[in-house]
């Protein structure tokens, strides 16, 4: 029985993670347009039921006080934002518990509410 030659596919893109196709008309793709000017990396954190409760808790306050709409995400960066802008010297930390404790005895107890 004779083999039969294989086809090669010729109409792959050059580059195999090319777009099949180019938004060269300036058409917006598929999807939410994007909210950020910086570059960005998508992670994935574990996070207790306790803390998403309080994120969501603290976004649907946020949202009955002022009407704004803020996610999970934007708290979690924000948060992480305000410690890196604090300057707060956190690089003899050992514990993930002892972070926390610094971070408390830093912050006080001053209009924080759960």
């Amino acid at each position: 029985m004779a083999r039969r030659k294989q086809q090669q596919i010729t109409d792959q893109p050059a580059d195999i993670l090319a777009p099949a196709s180019s938004n060269r008309e300036g058409k917006r793709g598929p999807g939410r347009p994007p909210l950020h000017a910086e570059a960005w990396t998508k992670v994935t954190v574990v996070l207790f039921d306790r803390q998403i409760e309080y994120l969501d808790g603290l976004s649907s306050r946020i949202r009955a006080q002022t009407g704004a709409a803020l996610s999970r995400a934007q708290l979690i960066r924000a948060l992480v934002d305000a410690v890196a802008d604090a300057g707060l010297d956190l690089s003899s930390t050992r514990s993930e518990s002892d972070l926390k404790a610094s971070l408390v005895s830093r912050l006080g107890r001053i209009g924080l509410t759960s």
